[in-house]
């Protein structure tokens, strides 16, 4: 046929890295400790120790967990190391802070243990477009691990991809 339609994307050499392919299982839970402070703004160490006592840790088995306080608290550093003690025989990863803050945790442990043999000397896209919460940082982390070994770096899709590294 003269006029065939040819994938030049399909039949390139291009390795496509998707981060949503790293995404990991698991529900994400944001635990805000404002509702056990007095008045959502003074924590008092017996009322706290009392709900922490209280509470039903189990319920965070296999969960990835935010510490936060939503409310204009200050907040000690040992309250939440002691909620993280609590959590911890339960929940993969526990972090202060957003979710933001806690899927880039997770992604940076997903990033230090991507196996990157077959990226070395390959032109590399770096898939941007997600349905799953990706954060920035991840795609800084991979772009750091990724530069020393790759031949080049686009960011996007194939068909509109951003030039972003090409090795001299």
């Amino acid at each position: 046929m003269e006029n065939e339609i040819i994938n030049r994307v399909a039949n390139s050499k291009l390795v496509v890295v998707n981060l949503e392919d790293y995404y990991p299982k698991g529900q994400r839970t944001v635990f805000d400790i404002k509702n056990w402070l007095f008045q959502e703004l003074v924590l008092r160490e017996k009322d706290f120790r009392a709900h922490v006592s209280e509470h039903d840790w189990s319920q965070y088995q296999d969960h990835y967990v935010a510490l936060t306080c939503t409310s204009d608290a200050i907040v000690p550093a040992w309250a939440f190391m002691l909620l993280t003690i609590h959590l911890q025989p339960y929940a993969k990863t526990i972090v202060v802070g957003s979710l933001e803050q806690l899927e880039t945790s997770i992604y940076q442990e997903v990033i230090q243990n991507i196996e990157t043999d077959a990226f070395v000397d390959q032109p590399l896209i770096i898939k941007g477009c997600t349905n799953k919460p990706v954060p920035a940082n991840a795609y800084i982390m991979l772009s750091q691990k990724l530069k020393p070994l790759a031949r080049s770096i686009m960011y996007g899709e194939a068909c509109s991809s951003v030039p972003l590294y090409k090795r001299k």
